[in-house]
């Protein structure tokens, strides 16, 4: 029974990838908008996107086109998007959510990727740190992954501060990421979600399901896929399978204190320590597994 339930997953699998639809549920408060390379969903409230979803593979990460930083308004969106002088003075770099190295196999592809649209402010040592390194990461991967399906933004509400001279936009507190790949041999899901801020930690104190990120965001990710996969790919994680493996700790070293790394429901870090052999605090250990 075993051996027959992972071989309709591989049948499954095949299927998917080669017409997998990644593009998320949208709600009626914004513009879904068709790049060629990649989709996004704008909301004018907060001059940007609340997701940009694409799909990756390992010929798009080999070009040799050059990054112009000519910033855009888009010219798909129906509303005004935000300028230069919104972002001139505010102490945040113009942070990129479908990045511009992953569609560096074409110019055109990666001269899309700096329509205002797909930006938002970041912290600086942010966007240059960890965020980076998170975008790297995940170009390593599908060198040996073949085909990623991304969605990325920042987490978006009312209480946010804004930036911006001519439009107010948004500054969110939290980013996140969600990755899926659905061709064999490793069928597999992964979420992130990261304060707006620096630091310094490992990329696998970030790491969280897919469903937590969908709790935090209220965005439904993947819906076009089946309950048996939907489950394995957005209720659980293996960070060995994407090379985030923590080292064992000494049996005779000390146990770190640790902060919870949940995010709470009015998208606020968790307080409480870690519980030892967890990333997350008692409560919240226990709710996602």
């Amino acid at each position: 029974m075993k051996k027959l339930f992972f071989a309709l997953l591989l049948v499954a699998s095949a299927l998917y990838a080669q017409e997998f639809n990644y593009i998320p549920c949208c709600a009626d408060k914004g513009q879904v908008v068709k790049h060629k390379y990649y989709t996004l969903f704008y909301v004018d409230k907060y001059k940007q996107s609340e997701w940009a979803a694409y799909k990756l593979t390992s010929e798009m990460i080999n070009g040799e086109s050059e990054r112009e930083n000519k910033f855009i308004p888009d010219p798909l969106i129906k509303t005004e998007t935000t300028f230069d002088q919104d972002y001139r003075r505010s102490g945040f770099d113009k942070g990129h959510l479908c990045p511009a190295a992953d569609m560096s196999w074409s110019q055109e592809a990666m001269d899309e990727t700096f329509y205002y649209s797909n930006i938002s402010p970041q912290e600086p040592q942010f966007n240059r740190g960890i965020w980076k390194k998170l975008e790297e990461k995940i170009r390593e991967e599908v060198k040996k992954d073949k085909v990623l399906y991304i969605v990325t933004g920042g987490v978006l509400n009312d209480k946010l501060q804004t930036i911006g001279v001519k439009n107010k936009i948004a500054v969110p507190e939290y980013y996140y990421k969600v990755i899926v790949d659905i061709e064999k041999p490793e069928i597999k899901g992964i979420g992130f979600i990261f304060p707006n801020e620096p630091s310094d930690s490992p990329l696998s104190e970030y790491a969280v399901t897919i469903d937590s990120v969908e709790s935090l965001t209220h965005i439904n990710f993947f819906p076009s896929l089946t309950h048996s996969l939907e489950r394995k790919l957005e209720g659980r994680i293996n960070l060995a399978l994407w090379g985030l493996a923590q080292t064992t700790q000494e049996s005779n070293a000390p146990a770190a204190i640790r902060r919870c790394k949940a995010v709470t429901k009015e998208g606020k870090r968790c307080k409480r320590n870690a519980i030892p052999g967890s990333a997350y605090c008692r409560q919240h250990d226990a709710y996602l597994n």
